[in-house]
């Protein structure tokens, strides 16, 4: 089998610009590759082999005809279950939209399109985005490919998995408390959370739309930059999008900026309850960047210690409200066993939402009721606009910010299914950064005794992806952990 599937995209530009690969024989690659191991992996839900081969094909006469649209052109890419592509099914991991068949595709596909890249497959997540574990999706569970005994994270654990295992050369994620980083952390990949409306969340099925960014999943941080660059950009069809600001440009910036950077290391995010093995690396990496002449500044974020609880309040709040459209009437899923508007409404939403969907539309109803919004809701938000303070703060004194992304490696599948505080609290040192809207990166940085991968998280300023990129390509480039690829 060729190794195409575990090259990067800059990689494969370059070797389609050569003339020494195709895009077919790429995408060919990536659908054997699929074909070998995803029975073990199980990271997709669907995928049409014939669909990707049409595209790349189209590609391979693009270059031919000396059209190429960019880096991008002819990279078969991964989608997770959450966002729309044009008949293509957008069931979310879910019963409720078992039959439903997307019949437009969300921007962020568009753009890609734009650019040439070969749309491939539905990738396997938690159910409506809600998890930690790829555990809570109704169709079946992801694997590690590092350890298929272990969970990938979630809830973009499809996506994660895929890249590791190589059945895609680059896939999106959404990152709503971490979905994007933790997955990556835990699967030995690049996983990338934009600032905040950098890219439109048009076509994505909502979660909570305060928090909720498309994001990519890569191999290495350059390539997370590429995609980055294809996707962002003001779009008329969401309202929370937002035009970029300063240097957008993020593949010729992380080349360029070479530091030294002035980098914070909060002492939150070190105390109890950190794995001592993943404590000890992400150590051994804020002591490099000091080896390199960079400043490392011991900062506080005092309000990150209610980010859990503050996130758990508004996610919950705007699921239960995003949510109330699967209700039997239009699309989602009805019940067979309806005999009037009430059971319609309370079977159908019964049979074909999962027990975690269940708990969260539950618990976001009753911090948004009659006589708790005040205490609960409106409280949480106030303290959200501290935890952004504090980041401000932090900001005023560097450039990024270093944590791990999860205080674990990926755990065994089912060790937290009973305990969904001790699964919530997998994303600790994520949440932050979506309360707050900022950037984050989580790059690869080594492994336990064991053989689990662990990730760093570099976290910037609003809109300050340029730098952030920089910063956690110094890292990655200094140390090829990125290269690693597990043995299937």
């Amino acid at each position: 089998m060729s190794d195409l599937h575990f090259k990067t995209i800059s990689e494969l530009a370059a070797m389609l610009a050569a003339g020494q690969t195709t895009s077919v024989a790429i995408t060919q690659a990536v659908i054997d590759r699929t074909a070998a191991v995803d029975g073990q992996v199980r990271a997709f839900l669907s995928s049409d082999a014939d669909d990707a081969l049409a595209q790349a094909q189209a590609s391979d006469q693009r270059r031919a005809a000396g059209k190429v649209l960019g880096p991008l052109d002819g990279i078969p890419i991964g989608i997770k279950d959450t966002l729309a592509v044009k008949d293509q099914p957008l069931r979310c991991a879910s019963k409720m939209l078992e039959n439903y068949v997307s019949p437009f595709d969300a921007t962020c596909i568009v753009k890609l399109r734009e650019a040439g890249a070969v749309i491939w497959g539905r990738l396997n997540m938690d159910e409506f985005a809600m998890g930690s574990s790829t555990e809570n999706s109704a169709y079946h569970t992801t694997c590690n490919p590092w350890d298929l005994e272990t969970i990938p994270g979630g809830s973009s654990g499809g996506s994660a998995a895929a890249m590791a295992a190589g059945e895609a050369i680059a896939t999106l994620g959404t990152d709503t408390g971490g979905s994007i980083r933790q997955p990556a952390a835990l699967c030995g990949v690049v996983g990338m959370k934009p600032t905040y409306g950098l890219i439109s969340r048009y076509g994505l099925v909502a979660f909570a739309s305060s928090l909720d960014q498309v994001g990519p999943f890569a191999r290495s941080v350059e390539d997370a930059a590429l995609l980055l660059q294809a996707m962002l950009g003001k779009d008329p069809l969401d309202s929370t999008s937002i035009a970029p600001q300063g240097d957008t440009n993020y593949a010729q910036a992380l080349k360029e900026k070479k530091g030294p950077w002035k980098l914070g290391v909060p002492r939150e995010f070190f105390a109890e309850g950190i794995d001592p093995e993943v404590k000890a690396n992400i150590e051994q990496a804020i002591d490099w960047y000091k080896s390199q002449g960079c400043e490392i500044v011991d900062i506080s974020l005092p309000h990150s210690e209610l980010a859990v609880p503050v996130y758990y309040i508004v996610a919950t709040a705007e699921a239960s409200s995003n949510l109330a459209r699967f209700d039997g009437v239009r699309y989602s899923h009805r019940s067979e066993e309806a005999k009037d508007a009430l059971t319609l409404f309370t079977k159908s939403r019964g049979e074909g939402f999962g027990d975690e969907v269940k708990r969260r539309i539950i618990l976001g109803t009753y911090v948004l009721s009659s006589g708790y919004y005040d205490a609960y809701y409106l409280r949480a938000q106030k303290v959200r606009r501290l935890i952004l303070g504090d980041f401000e703060s932090a900001f005023e004194q560097v450039d990024a910010i270093l944590t791990p992304t999860s205080p674990t490696p990926a755990f065994k599948r089912g060790e937290r299914a009973d305990d969904p505080l001790a699964m919530y609290l997998s994303d600790i040192y994520t949440i932050s950064v979506n309360l707050a809207g900022l950037p984050a990166i989580s790059v690869p940085s080594g492994f336990t005794e064991s053989g689990l991968p662990i990730g760093l998280q570099v976290i910037g300023k609003a809109f300050g992806e340029a730098e952030m990129f920089a910063v956690a390509n110094a890292f990655e480039q200094a140390h090829n952990y990125y290269k690693a690829v597990p043995a299937l």
